[in-house]
């Protein structure tokens, strides 16, 4: 199953009280067009509210008579002085929970100026509220002959931090930017086609070719040192190359003489040599370690199976687009074919991220394959014991 990646709820309960509140007032910039917006709780002395602001009415102007006879114009517009601005009150609550009964008396607290008439609230809180805490918000602002009202709990709070408006609020408060995330996103896709593009470009006649995989860290290269420490963890290995898949290079890490039945679901290898290690001429470092006369052994077994059931096993690992750092396409006197750069990971896993397992029969007609998920699905005792078990120096 793949797996989503997704932005985790934010916390507005981890602020402090005082930028939980300017965070709401910095999103209730546009939520109208204030003549004023007042940071009345930082005062400390705010009647139960923490931010005031006037929403500016525009008006009509009459039509006036034109200055030539028998016309009339309509003029523009215009926004009052301020006497009929709406009145508007912001209450924050950052707090875990708010049940019904506490969010009317938050509204039952609400002090008003003799001449002040209230148009419309907004009560925002850093959690979720309930249908009946919102309904009984609702009946008590009609109560209050309220004009509007709204209700920003956490979802609705999060609903307008991740509009692209907001974008700026919600790196500031949170350290998250959806903008710089889909740069950022935009810059490792075109990254990645870039290097798909150049590896089809460059490795477009190396198919079934043995090609160097190096790691930018193998300062040591091509002097490999003491070849038992090398294998355990190497820096650098001669693998064939399998072309692309669609999230990466794919390279035959191990291949080996394999027996398929006739249903197609059974099989066995022969592992005692491992078949994808290249020649001495090909893999100075590796490939000498041979082992031929199991490797003859081996064959004169396989070929002694009827064509039909006579198949390979091959372990093909897959080097990520992104992972690749480039392709020298000249290579050196050590290695004359490509090398392709990419991090090698401790161990013997070396480059790869995944692995695919293929147990494919070779005949020109009725061509089958199995794919194991484990070594042993499937697998049946078929070739002698001592040439089914892996050899101790082989991969």
């Amino acid at each position: 199953m793949t797996t989503t990646r997704t932005i985790g709820p934010l916390h507005f309960e981890d602020l402090d009280p005082k930028r939980f509140e300017d965070l709401v007032r910095q999103l209730a910039y546009k939520f109208k067009p204030w003549r004023r917006l007042e940071a009345t709780g930082r005062s400390g002395s705010d009647d139960g509210f923490d931010a005031r602001g006037y929403e500016i009415v525009a008006k009509e102007t009459q039509p006036s008579a034109s200055a030539d006879e028998g016309e009339t114009v309509e003029e523009e517009s215009t926004f009052s002085e301020g006497i009929d601005d709406r009145l508007w009150l912001i209450q924050c609550k950052r707090e875990r929970s708010i049940g019904p009964k506490a969010l009317v008396k938050y509204l039952d607290d609400t002090v008003l100026g003799p001449e002040e008439k209230l148009y419309g609230l907004v009560f925002t809180a850093a959690c979720d509220f309930s249908k009946k805490a919102r309904d009984d918000f609702a009946r008590r602002c009609r109560e209050m002959e309220l004009a509007e009202w709204h209700l920003w709990g956490k979802a609705e709070l999060e609903d307008r931090l991740f509009r692209p408006e907001n974008d700026h609020l919600l790196f500031a408060y949170f350290g998250v930017s959806l903008t710089i995330r889909r740069r950022s996103q935009r810059a490792e896709l075109r990254a990645r086609l870039v290097m798909k593009r150049k590896a089809s470009r460059i490795l477009k006649d190396q198919s079934r070719e043995s090609l160097l995989l190096r790691s930018p860290d193998a300062s040591d290269y091509p002097n490999a040192g003491n070849l038992a420490e090398f294998r355990k963890s190497p820096l650098w290995v001669v693998r064939p190359y399998r072309g692309m898949s669609h999230d990466g290079l794919k390279f035959c890490v191990q291949r080996y003489f394999a027996y398929l039945s006739d249903d197609g679901k059974s099989w066995d290898a022969a592992m005692a040599v491992n078949d994808a290690r290249s020649q001495i001429h090909e893999d100075p470092w590796l490939g000498s370690d041979r082992h031929d006369e199991k490797r003859q052994a081996i064959y004169e077994f396989w070929s002694k199976i009827p064509e039909m059931n006579q198949a390979w096993f091959e372990v093909v690992g897959v080097v990520p687009f992104e992972d690749v750092l480039d392709i020298d396409d000249l290579g050196d006197e050590y290695f004359q074919a490509p090398h392709v750069y990419v991090p090698f990971a401790s161990g013997t896993r070396g480059p790869f991220k995944r692995f695919i397992a293929e147990v494919g029969s070779i005949g020109r007609w009725d061509r089958r394959s199995y794919y194991p998920e484990q070594i042993q699905d499937g697998r049946i005792a078929h070739f002698p014991a001592d040439l089914r078990a892996p050899h101790p120096d082989s991969e």
